[in-house]
């Protein structure tokens, strides 16, 4: 006697839609055995096969057959309330654990872990890691910002993002900056070169054999640096510097130049240079905001790429990389393109000057 169902009625959208989820690598590992079960249900296969087949259970197969029989493909990912895993943590006691992260502090300590917070409320660490992921909560790491009080800060802002989107004509936007105290530092030992499933090493400790400033200035438009290595970083280095600038680009050119509020970048002499060189002009990033200035960026690379894991034996040898370093750059430059316009600039500012208020209004 032949106890089997009969095969299963869908459309052929249907049998196409779960012919796509049974081969899918992302889809939930549940769905993915519901849709090859319903399928088999489909072809006639007995239910005490596909089964066996599957490793489900018969009851779980004819339960599967009878919601598509009723509901088709419109309720497929859900589960039906009261199935399913139970919660093994009550919804207090998750309110209880993003309270205490987001508004206390451990006894003696400035964070929470996910054992001081599992031991404070009285569940498992893992639980406790669920729901701070769950929650978008990190807890372990802390990001470092300042909102700039610069009376002038909506002013300066404008000017400079305007400078980056809509450079004038006939002219060259060069940001510029020093990068003070980049010091040469030997290391004590000889470092161990990288082999397989060992990474390269360099001693913990080293020798100090002076320091230098470079100045730079990094073209907006094209990603060239005009840069030089200066013992100090005096009104007088920067006089040089901008003698340097004024002989690197061309004459027919206005030379537009974002800085920052270094009391060296407004000196008299420089005030004083700068009115026989009108082809200059200066723009100010407002206090506080560095990271308006793109040779910061450049600045950063120059570190990660050249000085980090460097092993300088004197101020030469630092000065000596560093050039090198800028005259394969500007071989094949690569310029940092600024997309964020001012509005949106301002508008994260104002969100942030509110929530810094509620913070210390609390």
């Amino acid at each position: 006697m032949n106890n089997a169902a009969a095969p299963l009625v869908m459309s052929p959208g249907q049998r196409e839609a779960l012919a796509i989820l049974s081969r899918s690598s992302t889809a939930p590992h549940r769905e993915v055995k519901r849709a090859k079960v319903l399928l088999l249900a489909a072809d006639g296969v007995a239910n005490s096969t596909i089964a066996a087949t599957l490793g489900v259970t018969p009851v779980t197969v004819r339960s599967w057959r009878g919601r598509f029989a009723s509901e088709g493909l419109a309720k497929f990912g859900q589960v039906r309330e009261g199935r399913g895993r139970k919660p093994g943590i009550s919804a207090d006691k998750i309110e209880e654990i993003v309270r205490l992260t987001q508004h206390e502090k451990p006894s003696g300590e400035t964070h929470w872990s996910c054992r001081t917070m599992a031991k404070q409320v009285g569940v498992s660490p893992a639980t406790v890691q669920r729901i701070w992921s769950g929650r978008g909560l990190k807890p372990h790491l802390v990001k470092t910002f300042k909102l700039s009080n610069d009376p002038l800060f909506e002013e300066k802002l404008i000017d400079v993002v305007g400078l980056y989107l809509n450079p004038p004509e006939n002219a060259v936007v060069l940001c510029m900056d020093e990068k003070t105290s980049i010091q040469a530092l030997d290391h004590t030992q000889a470092s161990l070169p990288m082999t397989k499933g060992r990474a390269g090493t360099i001693t913990s400790d080293y020798k100090r054999h002076g320091t230098t400033t470079l100045f730079a200035a990094l073209n907006a438009l094209d990603g060239t640096v005009i840069g030089t290595c200066m013992d100090k970083h005096r009104h007088e280095e920067f006089l040089r510097f901008l003698a340097t600038i004024d002989k690197e680009v061309p004459k027919g050119l206005a030379v537009h130049m974002i800085l920052d509020n270094y009391a060296t970048h407004k000196h008299k002499d420089v005030k004083a240079w700068l009115a026989k060189h009108p082809r200059f002009q200066l723009h100010f990033t407002p206090t506080s905001s560095s990271w308006l200035n793109l040779v910061e960026r450049w600045f950063r690379d120059l570190s990660g790429k050249a000085l980090r894991r460097g092993v300088f034996h004197s101020v030469p040898d630092l000065i000596a990389a560093i050039e090198k370093y800028m005259q394969v750059h500007n071989i094949e430059p690569k310029a940092f393109v600024w997309t964020a316009t001012a509005e949106s600039i301002l508008t994260k500012v104002r969100r942030g000057r509110v929530a810094l208020n509620q913070t210390v209004s609390q």
